[in-house]
């Protein structure tokens, strides 16, 4: 059974400008990092030219869903009938996008049944990351 599931999605940049240009976006969830979802913006979509990932939480993802959550660099909302906006904050400034909640729900379906929600402590192995930070000490 695969530990990883990705799935591309469509996302819709918020700008300026009247028209919200499509860009490639990947959703990826590792039932080794089991509270944890990862957003990746290929190079070619981002201001600086090198790929982009931003780490938050599933529990994020599946709350944002029904309203606004999130208070710190990650924020995400219900938008209209089928889309739901994710807002990335960093010092350089904001990215707001759209993905259709379809997508989303998708991937949050294969992330649950992957893991199950309320059930990510199991996949944790903690003597084996205790033992790992033991060894980086020595």
């Amino acid at each position: 059974m695969s530990t990883v599931i990705e799935q591309p999605v469509e996302a819709r940049l918020v700008a300026a400008a009247p028209r919200m240009p499509s860009i490639p976006a990947t959703l990826r969830y590792d039932r080794r990092d089991p509270f944890a979802v990862v957003m990746t913006f290929p190079a070619p979509a981002t201001l600086e030219g090198v790929e982009v990932a931003w780490t938050f939480s599933r529990e994020l993802l599946i709350a944002g869903q029904q309203g606004p959550e999130g208070q710190g660099d990650v924020r995400v909302r219900p938008y209209g009938y089928d889309r739901t906006v994710l807002e990335f904050h960093a010092p350089e400034g904001t990215a707001i996008v759209h993905v259709r909640s379809g997508e989303i729900r998708r991937f949050l379906a294969a992330a649950d049944e992957l893991v199950p929600v309320g059930l990510e402590h199991l996949q944790l192995d903690l003597d084996h990351d205790l033992a790992e930070l033991m060894r980086d000490a020595c």
